[in-house]
């Protein structure tokens, strides 16, 4: 099913023989679906996988570190393509770090790397080649370039790349074909666990949800926020205010609100010194992470977030959009 919200529709004019038509073309389309093939290689979820699309000519492989001999036994390792070195961050705990790299031989890249100790963090490998080898030298240079610049850009993860190399001329179609192909790296990589090439949430733009959030707020010891639900991420918006200094008893989400700090993401305030101010809009897994960093202790979000619109908290806006879709939440025989 297409899943659809009300979109802002822009009018133009179309120019026909005999006279001219008014015509209505929607800014933010309806999001079609789409089908990801995963495909486990050994029948295990924890061994080699390859993920495909319909009529996408890109292929991707992933694996654990360990699997490294099974990956460069398959003929796709030894074509040219692009790959991730995937593994926990050790500067900031919860969150990635990813090495990206092109080669003629991708295995043969991935074997160099295998020996030096600079990539100890790496624990999984992501692998994406052509099926039908088109990939050239040129085209993987383009596309590692392009994906440092994606990755750098979101801030999802640490970009362990010294440097980022900028892409070379290509002619104009090659570089749409280009253009193309990372959309679908982008739409599979989300799908198998990893998000470093999501974009920052667009807060401009309707969610992709058939019921659209509400503006969530929250006014507590002294800081104010504002919180939106984008494409399943809580994210709070630019210029929200959160407490500085925590309760002793706070231990959820603190090395989050840490980070967040540590990255400049979270400032101190321009004229509170009992504040912090969001640089940019942040996105939170879940509702009760955003508060807890906003109040500086352990919350539930779902209560602390309140529609400005309804005063509803975030939980029961949850139950009516359950309700709305025809579920019954009065109670449950479950234990």
């Amino acid at each position: 099913m297409v899943s659809r919200w009300d979109c802002q529709c822009l009018t133009t004019t179309e120019f026909r023989i005999g006279g001219s038509v008014p015509v209505q073309q929607c800014k933010y389309p309806a999001p079609m679906g789409r089908t990801i093939r995963l495909y486990l290689v050994d029948g295990s979820a924890t061994g080699l996988l390859t993920a495909e699309i319909i009529n996408w000519t890109g292929k991707i492989l992933v694996g654990p570190r360990s699997r490294l001999a099974d990956l460069g036994k398959r003929d796709e390792s030894r074509r040219t393509g692009v790959y991730f070195l995937i593994g926990p961050d050790p500067e900031a705990p919860g969150r990635e770090c990813v090495y990206i790299g092109e080669g003629d031989r991708v295995m043969t890249r991935l074997v160099d790397h295998d020996r030096k100790e600079c990539k100890d963090f790496w624990t999984h490998t992501i692998v994406v080649v052509s099926k039908d080898e088109n990939l050239t030298k040129s085209h993987g240079r383009y596309l590692e370039s392009r994906l440092i610049e994606l990755a750098k850009q979101s801030g999802r993860a640490g970009v362990v790349n010294s440097n980022a190399p900028p892409p070379p001329p290509r002619p104009e179609p090659d570089a749409a074909d280009m253009e193309s192909f990372l959309d679908h790296i982008r739409l599979v990589l989300p799908a198998i666990g990893h998000s470093f090439l999501q974009p920052k949430p667009d807060t401009t733009r309707p969610s992709g949800r058939t019921t659209e959030s509400p503006l969530f707020v929250i006014n507590k010891v002294g800081a104010r926020a504002e919180a939106k639900e984008i494409d399943g991420e809580f994210v709070v918006l630019k210029g929200s205010t959160a407490r500085r200094e925590g309760v002793e008893s706070w231990t959820s989400y603190r090395s989050q609100r840490d980070q967040l700090v540590h990255e400049g993401k979270l400032v101190p305030h321009p004229t509170n010194t009992d504040l912090y101010q969001f640089a940019e809009s942040v996105a939170f897994a879940s509702p009760s992470a955003a508060s807890s960093v906003i109040i500086a202790r352990n919350t539930n979000g779902r209560i602390e977030w309140r529609s400005e619109a309804t005063g509803h908290n975030y939980h029961e806006w949850q139950e009516a959009q359950l309700r709305g879709a025809g579920v019954d939440t009065s109670g449950s025989d479950a234990d």
